[in-house]
């Protein structure tokens, strides 16, 4: 199944007079505008590799990691290893921590119809083009995606467990979330986590856009190299990999907002009532919470008004596209078939790439847009489940692209994957 490695990461340099956290910033397809202006005042953070700025932002980003690594601002670590890390997070409304364990890894990249590697959700074209080329010119994984293993036995959770103890940082992210980081060296160990993962296949809970750029990366690559083997470094990824049989795995919902419509509000609510019973609600802060627990229900907040939609079971049977069952089942393919594509005439293709449709996970951001005149409407959505997401998956369907939101997001600067040929590490190199 999946094939892991160690990595020789590269980092920042202890010598550097910045700490950690004035380096590290969010995932690039999360990171807001503001975030991104206030984060390149400081010439050093990470934000310049991960969303480089520019007429050429991947030359940019190429020409300012070589200069990095000349003056040591970046220096690769000297011994392979496994990187432990450990995300402490509390859920509003709840006082318990939680704690997400996890480790930083090498995986091959394999093509979806491999089924070693699933996906569960589509991709926006568009951000996969901007990560083949950023890839392409620096030869750099700038942050790792996260996959998901199953293991009920908890096999690597002790290992981890011991490691962390001596993080290598520990430091407070953007989330309000505490990040710890530890690596582990020792071979015997790092072999075990490499036979563990041998068995089992991965799901890809968060970075679909980046592990897709991956993967055309290396179609290019193979196609240049008459002499492909297969375990050049081109063939690999970074990868965070969590187990999905944990309790402190959670999956917030993404919520959809619409920017504009042809239908008036009266049209457009005529048309939802051949599918839905639609009722009022005096308090749209109370949409999040009628609707929870509950199959095939939304929240709508139209043009200062609260809805909550929830699909007559009759005609559910209506959906036609060619999906398993357990994609039909869910709420986001219910909101997109009737509401997108029947209601709205957005048909399934189009809604990908729709500019007028947007995806918010903050419900008081939601209600805001809709406020300010920004946008139309705004559709509230449950969580998906763990469950749903590996029922999906196993099926070989995806999901509507945005389905899930898989909290927290892990952040990047703490560490970077070359894929240089005389800077990574490979099966043979490392003795596994």
């Amino acid at each position: 199944m999946a094939e892991i490695l160690p990595i020789k990461a590269w980092r920042y340099s202890e010598a550097l007079d910045q700490s950690i956290e004035e380096l590290t910033s969010p995932l690039f397809d999360v990171v807001s505008a503001k975030q991104r202006e206030a984060l390149y005042q400081n010439q050093f953070n990470s934000i310049h590799l991960s969303v480089p700025r520019g007429d050429s932002p991947a030359e940019e980003a190429a020409r300012l990691l070589q200069e990095w690594k000349d003056k040591g601002i970046l220096a690769q670590d000297p011994l392979p290893g496994i990187y432990v890390y450990y995300q402490y997070f509390r859920l509003t409304g709840t006082d318990k921590e939680h704690c997400r364990k996890g480790f930083i890894c090498h995986i091959k990249a394999y093509d979806w119809d491999e089924r070693v590697l699933l996906r569960h959700e589509n991709t926006i074209p568009s951000a996969v083009n901007d990560r083949i080329d950023l890839l392409d010119k620096t030869q750099l994984n700038t942050s790792p995606t996260h996959g998901l293993y199953t293991d009920p036995e908890f096999v690597l959770e002790s290992y981890m467990d011991e490691s962390i103890k001596t993080p290598l940082y520990v430091t407070e992210d953007y989330q309000g979330v505490r990040d710890v980081l530890a690596v582990i060296h020792d071979h015997d160990i790092i072999r075990r986590f490499v036979e563990v993962l041998e068995e089992r296949q991965v799901l890809l809970a968060d970075g679909h856009h980046r592990y897709e750029g991956s993967l055309e990366y290396r179609k290019k690559r193979i196609a240049q190299n008459p002499e492909h083997t297969g375990f050049e470094p081109y063939n690999y990824h970074l990868m965070y990999l969590t187990n999905t049989e944990a309790d402190d795995l959670r999956i917030l919902p993404t919520h959809r907002v619409l920017e504009q419509m042809d239908y008036t509000d009266e049209e457009f609510l005529e048309k939802l009532r051949s599918y839905f019973v639609v009722t009022p609600k005096e308090d749209v802060y109370e949409l999040n919470e009628v609707i929870v627990g509950k199959n095939w229900a939304f929240g709508l907040y139209l043009a200062g008004n609260a809805y909550k939609l929830r699909l007559k079971p009759e005609v559910h049977p209506l959906i036609d596209w060619p999906v398993p069952q357990e994609v039909k089942d869910l709420d986001l393919t219910v909101m997109h078939y009737f509401i997108f594509e029947k209601v709205l005439g957005i048909n399934r293709e189009e809604q990908r790439n729709y500019s007028g449709l947007s995806y918010v996970r903050n419900f008081t951001a939601c209600v805001s847009q809709v406020d300010s005149g920004k946008s139309r409407l705004a559709l509230i959505t449950n969580d998906v489940s763990m469950e749903q997401v590996k029922r999906v998956c196993f099926s070989g369907a995806i999901m509507p692209q945005k389905s899930t939101f898989f909290y927290p997001k892990v952040i990047c600067g703490f560490l970077f994957s070359s894929i240089k040929e005389d800077e990574f590490i490979s099966a043979h190199t490392a003795c596994l």
